[in-house]
This record gives structure tokens, C-alpha cells and sequence, in this order.
């Protein structure tokens, strides 16, 4: 700021050719313009000005100096006028990161789109775990915990896993009644797209994780083809309730072995740590908040 004050003082000088009407204009005394002139000369190693008992004049440097300084200062203009906009209305390209599960962030996205016009969004489908400040989002939506401590977070719901399919199959392939029965069963599984590992089917006896070897009938690294195979009665499928919502209210799926089956997260969004929030983020994070599980 020390700085700034010298350029300023620097500048009413080289307009007004005049220590003493330079400082008027700034509300100092011509010897306060003075100083801060002979400082900036200091620490420049250059003479600004020619100094004479009634004038002064700039020097070849001191003209060179000016032309950048008026670039500075407009440059600093705009940055600050450009700050006031943004406590305005929301508006201007927002960057976010989300994970491939379109059945359940696309409603809130569009909902968001129609209520916010003026608001570009930039959406990055992903699993994998992006480094948010590193790779310049404003913004991402991810299920788990938040372990980055330069992150700001916020819980957006909470979802279960479900074992489904439909009752068409159930009555041609019978009802598990116990997770063994799944050995016998056509099984369509989650490959995590990161890892291309599948995903492991949570299931419990009682308090105890149990493992069993299941039969892999189909896989996909989406859950909208899972979803489509179990619904044409093709076998069943581990998905997440918040995926399945209209096709359990409609019976078109069916839950199986509900006691068994032990496995809840949390969605949360997540933004770099700031003292400030823009508009634009401020606005998307609460919409997402009120509507990405709004019933």
C-alpha cells in the first residue's frame, strides 16, 4: 500500500509539474509529496524528476515510468470494478466437478440453469478424485468424506444401496432369502471406472461384513446400463437408492434381502477455503443444498 501511495504522489506530481499542487490535490503537504518521490527514486536507483526552485520536469526515465505507472493504476481500476460487479447479481462461467451419476444431479442442474441464466456451467463428469484448487474448479460434488483441509464443505443428502430386480425375474429365478441364495443368482455389477475394480456388494450377516463369491453375469462402469438390465428382468443389481427412486415407487424393481444389505453415504460439495464467497457459488452451492435430494 506504501507502495501505491508513492505512484499515486508520483503521478499528481508528473500532472500537476508541482510538489505543492500535487499535494493539495491529495489532501498532503508539498513535503509529504516530496518524500514519498524521493523513496520511489530510492528504491528505483533513478532520478524521476528535474527539480528547479519554481518547477519540475520529468526526466527520460521518469517519463518512461509514468506511461507504465497509468497502465498500473487502470489495470488496478478495472480488477476493482470488476470485484463490485461480482457482489451483484450471479453471473460468469462457474467450473464443476461431479461424479457420472446424471440420474440424480441432472434435475437440480437444469432446475439451476433455468433460475440462474446468467451463470455458465462448466460440468466435468468424473470418479476419479480431482484435486480441486490444483486443476481449477470452483466447485465439486462427491459422495464420501472431506479429508482436504484447504476445502469448505457441505452435506447435500444421504443415500443407501439396494439389492433389485424386477418381480418378473424373481418369480422365474426365485427370491434369495439369504446372501448365499446370490450364488445362484444372475449378478450385475459396478466396475469402478479409477480402479477397474468391481464394486464390492455390501453385505452383512447380523454385525459382520460378509464376503461371498458372486456370479458376474454383466458389468458396466455406469449405473444407468445396470439399471436398464435389471429392469428387462436380466438379474440384479447393487445400486443406490437416490438412482432407483421412480422404479421402487412404480414396483417396476424390487427390493431383495434388505436385513443383509448394510451400506449408506453421504454426497457433499466441496470449494476452496475463502474468506469471500462469489455469488455465483454462493447461489450453487445452496441450490444444490435445497434440491439435489429434494423429494
Amino acid at each position: 500500500m506504501d507502495s501505491l501511495g508513492s505512484l499515486n504522489a508520483f503521478m499528481q506530481a508528473a500532472d500537476t509539474r508541482s510538489f505543492t499542487l500535487a499535494g493539495r490535490q491529495l489532501g498532503v503537504s508539498s513535503s509529504a509529496v516530496g518524500k514519498a518521490v524521493a523513496r520511489l527514486e530510492e528504491r528505483l536507483g533513478v532520478r524521476l524528476f528535474h527539480r528547479s526552485t519554481r518547477t519540475i520536469t520529468l526526466t527520460p526515465e521518469g517519463a518512461l515510468f509514468l506511461e507504465r505507472c497509468r497502465r498500473i493504476l487502470c489495470e488496478i481500476d478495472a480488477a476493482e470494478q470488476e470485484l463490485a460487479q461480482t457482489q451483484g447479481a450471479p453471473r460468469g462461467r462457474l467450473r464443476v466437478s461431479l461424479p457420472i451419476i446424471g440420474m440424480l444431479v441432472m434435475p437440480a442442474l437444469s432446475a439451476f440453469m433455468r433460475a440462474y441464466p446468467e451463470v455458465a456451467l462448466d460440468l466435468d463428469f468424473s470418479d476419479r478424485l480431482v484435486d480441486v484448487i490444483d486443476e481449477g474448479f470452483d466447485v465439486v460434488i462427491r459422495a464420501g468424506e472431506a479429508r482436504d483441509s484447504r476445502l469448505m464443505t457441505r452435506s447435500l443428502g444421504t443415500f443407501r444401496s439396494k439389492l433389485v430386480g424386477t418381480s418378473g425375474y424373481f418369480a422365474r429365478a426365485g427370491v434369495p432369502r439369504k446372501p448365499e441364495d446370490l450364488t445362484a443368482h444372475a449378478c450385475l455389477h459396478h466396475r469402478f471406472a479409477t480402479t477397474s475394480k468391481l464394486e464390492r456388494w455390501p453385505l452383512r450377516r447380523g454385525r459382520r461384513d460378509i464376503a461371498i463369491d458372486l456370479p458376474v453375469t454383466a458389468v458396466a462402469n455406469t449405473i444407468e446400463p445396470l439399471i436398464h438390465m435389471a429392469e428387462q428382468g436380466l438379474g440384479i443389481a447393487c445400486l443406490p437408492d437416490f438412482a432407483i427412486r421412480p422404479q421402487l415407487a412404480a414396483g417396476t424393481l424390487v427390493s431383495v434381502l434388505e436385513p443383509h444389505v448394510h451400506h449408506s453415504g453421504t454426497f457433499r460439495i466441496l470449494w476452496p477455503s475463502s474468506r469471500h464467497l462469489s455469488p455465483k457459488l454462493r447461489v450453487f452451492v445452496d441450490f444444490m443444498a435445497q434440491k439435489l435430494f429434494a423429494a
